[in-house]
C-alpha cells in the first residue's frame, strides 16, 4: 500500500467513527459528534473522496480514494456488527430510509451533501478555521443529505442485503461527485 492508500483508509476510518458516533446518538447530537471524522481529515491532511472530488481531475486516483475509504468504512460498519445492539438497529433504520427514497431523491440528497462538504473543506483551506467544517456537517445530516463514505459504515452494519443498494450506491457516489463539483463549475477561479 502507498502513503496515498493509507491515508485514504484513515480518512474512511474517520468519517466512520464519525458515522458510528451518529448511529450511537441519533437526532442532533449525533450530527454534532459526526464532525469528529471530517474534523480529523482536514487536520491531518488525509484523502477523502469527498474533500478530493471538487479539486482532483484524476478520476483513477480519485477511484483509489473512494476504495480505500470504503475499506475504511466497512472495518466500521463490521466494528458496529460485533458489538451489536442499537447501533445496528439504527444502522437498519437509516438504510430502510434511504433506499425508501428512490432513485432521484437519492442523487439530489446526495449532490447536497456533496456542495456542503465541498465548500466546509474549501472554506477550512482557505481560512484554517474548523467553523466551516463544524457547521457544515452537522448541516448536511439534519437536511437528510447522503455521503457515499459514511453510508457504507451504515450499510454493512444493519446487516442485510437488498437489491435496491445496486442501484443506490452508485447513485450517492455520483451525486455526490457532482454536488462536489458545483463550486467548481460556477467558481472555477476558487480551484487551485
Amino acid at each position: 500500500m502507498t502513503l496515498a492508500d493509507r491515508q485514504s483508509v484513515m480518512a474512511g476510518l474517520m468519517i466512520g467513527l464519525g458515522a458510528c458516533g451518529f448511529l450511537a446518538l441519533g437526532g442532533l447530537p449525533g450530527a454534532i459528534i459526526f464532525a469528529f471524522g471530517l474534523v480529523g481529515v482536514v487536520l491531518s491532511g488525509m484523502l477523502l473522496y469527498t474533500g478530493k472530488a471538487g479539486v482532483m481531475d484524476d478520476i483513477q486516483a480519485l477511484g483509489k480514494i473512494w476504495f480505500w475509504n470504503v475499506m475504511g468504512c466497512i472495518a466500521l460498519g463490521l466494528l458496529v456488527v460485533v458489538i451489536g445492539g442499537e447501533m445496528g438497529a439504527r444502522a437498519q433504520t437509516v438504510v430502510d430510509g434511504r433506499l425508501a427514497q428512490g432513485p432521484w431523491r437519492s442523487f439530489i440528497r446526495a449532490a447536497g451533501c456533496g456542495l456542503i462538504i465541498d465548500l466546509s473543506v474549501w472554506l477550512f483551506r482557505s481560512t484554517k478555521s474548523l467553523v466551516p467544517v463544524l457547521f457544515g456537517v452537522p448541516l448536511f445530516i439534519v437536511c437528510g443529505f447522503y455521503h457515499s463514505i459514511a453510508d457504507v459504515v451504515y450499510l454493512v452494519a444493519a446487516w442485510k442485503w437488498d437489491n435496491a443498494i445496486l442501484w443506490y450506491y452508485p447513485i450517492i457516489v455520483i451525486g455526490n461527485y457532482v454536488g462536489c463539483n458545483v463550486r467548481r463549475w460556477l467558481l472555477p477561479e476558487t480551484n487551485k
